[in-house]
């Protein structure tokens, strides 16, 4: 049955077919007996593959590209729990000699952002990481550029954030060059910016200011970025400024982030519970 249809299939087709060899026939005929008509056929040919194997390359590393950034993400979430912004340092002086050891308190997990709204009032974050590995309500999150927000819930396999595009949300912050702190908050308008309050009006800020956090909290490190100054408000009789900041990351893009664990977190809020009960 297939002898016959390509039988047929060659019938139908026959002059296309003498035409093909022909001009097969005529290559062959030339390269053989020319030397430059030969280096021509050559050279189209190599640029013919050439090209092929090059689209088949990019499309290989389009596909590849999620697999990269997944490992890159991984990769920065080792290199963030290696600064020093990630350890404790404690100083015992002996006979003189400064005994100085270090211990982490920060580690990082990368987490690929699922779900994500930053149009509405109160915007979520959901995660693909959750309680196997080892995400807990409470911990901050960042992005590769900045502030993010904090995990609200958590169940095996996912968790959802509070980022600080929501109405509840308030962290902790600071003037990068001056070390004066604020509370960041965001009136729920564009996703782009928010404002840090209560600053004294006696401050004095600078074009683009940069923002961190404050590390006076138990949840963000100190000195993650936040955003930068864009203009500053006096609030008449309250003696502090209304500070509008854009924000370091951007929401409408957000991919990877790193949710952060504070490994002394527990023995801090048993200390400050402790000490609110002796009072």
């Amino acid at each position: 049955m297939n002898r016959n249809r390509l039988i047929n299939l060659l019938k139908k087709y026959d002059y296309v077919v003498v035409f093909l060899l022909l001009v097969v026939v005529s290559v062959v005929l030339m390269s053989r007996t020319s030397y430059y008509q030969s280096s021509k056929i050559v050279s189209w040919a190599n640029g013919v593959a050439g090209g092929w194997y090059e689209g088949v390359h990019s499309i290989g590393g389009y596909f590849d590209l999620k697999t990269e950034n997944n490992r890159l993400a991984a990769e920065n979430a080792q290199l963030k729990a290696q600064l020093a912004s990630s350890y404790i340092s404690y100083t015992d002086s002996v006979f003189t000699v400064n005994d100085t050891t270090y211990h982490q308190r920060y580690s990082y997990t990368e987490a690929r952002v699922i779900k994500n709204s930053w149009s509405q009032q109160n915007n979520y974050i959901m995660i693909n990481k959750g309680s196997r590995h080892g995400i807990k309500p409470d911990q901050a999150v960042i992005s590769p550029d900045g502030i993010v927000g904090v995990v609200m819930s958590v169940s095996e396999n996912f968790a959802t954030i509070m980022p600080v595009l929501h109405g509840d949300s308030r962290n902790s912050v600071k003037v990068r060059r001056t070390g004066i702190s604020g509370s960041l908050v965001w009136d729920g308008k564009d996703y782009r910016y928010a404002q840090v309050i209560d600053v004294p009006a006696t401050h004095q800020f600078e074009d683009n200011d940069t923002i961190v956090t404050s590390g006076l909290a138990n949840d963000f490190p100190e000195g993650v970025p936040v955003g930068y100054v864009v203009e500053a408000i006096p609030l008449s009789g309250s003696g502090f400024y209304k500070v509008r900041i854009r924000l370091a990351t951007d929401f409408n893009k957000l991919d990877h982030v790193y949710i952060i664990n504070n490994r002394f977190r527990d023995e801090q809020e048993k200390l400050l519970e402790k000490t609110l009960n002796e009072k």
